[in-house]
């Protein structure tokens, strides 16, 4: 009994929130030259063990997504994704060394109505990145999302991750900041006055980071009006 309440309070989270589920990248964090490498567009909430199927009622709703590689000399080649059980899946080959940024982008999901829940009526931007590094140079990842919010990584320097958060090109100041592990486990963090913040890496395991704004500025989407725009970005460390 104790189980089937927990599923059902699970599945009741999912429904009511609006920020309960994020797109999310996986990628392996070092690539190799000439070498195919894979990345995995998911949908769901990773500390809950809840990733969606592709073919089930939740993913097709944020699925009109786009996913882009950025070269180390900047060069942006949009990536063909094939559809398989509970991930989109992509590939691209690096043909030189240095870091690699692959990059999703949606801001192209309807507008939600969830006034019942006190959240408002909102449309959503999902923003998500990864860092591929081929060689032994490390350095930042690349930015390329002007008309929202995005999670930047700095070159390594002390063995921590250093992380910066812009919105709009702008570094966000003082905006919280959850990074998430498996089984429940999560950490609050605030960025600092230039939106930067660090951490260590404790386990050897996935780390996914969230953090998200609201645009409070009302519009039309599909002709659908909404009061905000919800800004959400994600950065996974694989």
């Amino acid at each position: 009994m104790k189980t089937k309440l927990l599923s059902l309070a699970l599945i009741l989270l999912g429904a009511i929130s609006a920020n309960a589920h994020y797109l999310w990248l996986e990628t392996n964090g070092n690539g190799k030259l000439g070498q195919q490498h894979e990345v995995k567009v998911h949908f769901g909430e990773y500390t809950y063990g809840v990733i969606e199927k592709v073919d089930g009622e939740a993913f097709p709703s944020v699925s009109k997504f786009k996913l882009w590689v950025i070269a180390p000399d900047g060069t942006k080649t949009e990536l063909k994704t094939t559809a398989k059980e509970d991930h989109y899946l992509a590939y691209f080959t690096p043909e030189k060394n240095g870091i690699y940024t692959v990059v999703m982008n949606n801001n192209e999901i309807d507008v939600i109505d969830y006034t019942q829940y006190d959240f408002g009526i909102f449309k959503t931007h999902y923003h998500s990145t990864a860092k591929v590094q081929v060689g032994n140079t490390d350095g930042d990842t690349q930015v390329a999302n002007p008309e929202g919010i995005v999670v930047k990584q700095l070159a390594n320097n002390n063995g921590d991750v250093k992380l910066q958060v812009l919105y709009k090109g702008k570094p966000l100041a003082e905006n919280e900041l959850q990074v998430y592990v498996a089984d429940l486990w999560s950490k609050t963090l605030h960025t600092d006055e230039n939106g930067e913040v660090s951490f260590a890496l404790p386990w050897d395991t996935k780390y996914i980071v969230e953090t998200t704004t609201k645009e409070e500025v009302p519009g039309t989407y599909n002709g659908e009006d909404y009061q905000f725009i919800w800004h959400c970005a994600t950065y996974c460390i694989k």
